[in-house]
């Protein structure tokens, strides 16, 4: 029996991913020929785009959900290897940071749930808790985020005097300390209470005010400042 040739540069031309994108746009091409080109190339049983497809399976047929693959995670396709299946992360997390990025530094800040659906973005690939802090200034506006501490499923640490050696770097005027629970229990604990008092104070004798505390999860958000927290 003759083997069946798998090579996508044997398919009409119209019909290749990199020459449709080419011609066309890439709007044109689906997720999964998309997906494709990151991968380059097949294996000697499936091309790029049979293998694109079983990872948007992977992924249950959502790019939001493939995104949260890490590398082994998507190395369970048979044919991806280490260096596509990195590849395949590192395009996941442009897209993030591209969707994020113009949000992030030229958004004035007006609400506890703008910023928070923001957060629910930058967080929503994690399934440990991140600590991250808002850097604003005096227009309100956010000129710098950065992820102070990352932890496990149930915790992290942050340190309230690199908060505010780092907002003195950013000559930031106020603060929005974020984190995330990835459990979905939106309800703050004794520590978060805690790290919230203890930055606020400190950041009160720098005149660096902590306009809110937002814990984050995929499907809401608590805020200290609208609770009365603060």
């Amino acid at each position: 029996m003759q083997a069946q040739n798998h090579s996508i540069k044997l398919w009409a031309k119209d019909d290749r991913p990199r020459e449709k994108l080419l011609s066309k746009s890439p709007i044109q091409l689906s997720d999964a020929e998309l997906i494709a080109l990151l991968l380059n190339n097949g294996n000697k049983q499936k091309t790029a785009l049979d293998l694109a497809r079983e990872l948007l399976q992977l992924g249950q047929n959502n790019l939001f959900e493939l995104g949260k693959l890490s590398v082994y995670e998507l190395m369970k396709v048979k044919g991806v290897g280490k260096a596509k299946a990195v590849t395949i992360a590192a395009a996941m997390e442009l897209a993030k940071r591209r969707q994020l990025s113009q949000a992030l530094h030229l958004k004035s800040v007006s609400s506890s749930q703008e910023v928070a659906l923001l957060l629910q973005q930058e967080f929503g690939d994690f399934r440990h808790e991140i600590f991250l802090v808002l850097f604003l200034n005096r227009a309100n506006k956010i000129k710098h985020k950065e992820i102070i501490s990352t932890g496990g499923l149930t915790g992290t640490v942050a340190d309230p005097r690199i908060i505010l050696r780092k907002a003195i770097e950013q000559d930031a005027v106020s603060l929005i300390l974020c984190h995330n629970h990835p459990s979905g229990n939106l309800t703050p604990s004794k520590a978060d209470e805690e790290l919230t008092r203890k930055i606020k104070e400190a950041g009160r004798l720098l005149d660096i005010r902590v306009l809110d505390h937002l814990i984050v999860s995929q499907d809401g958000f608590f805020s200290f400042a609208d609770q009365g927290l603060l």
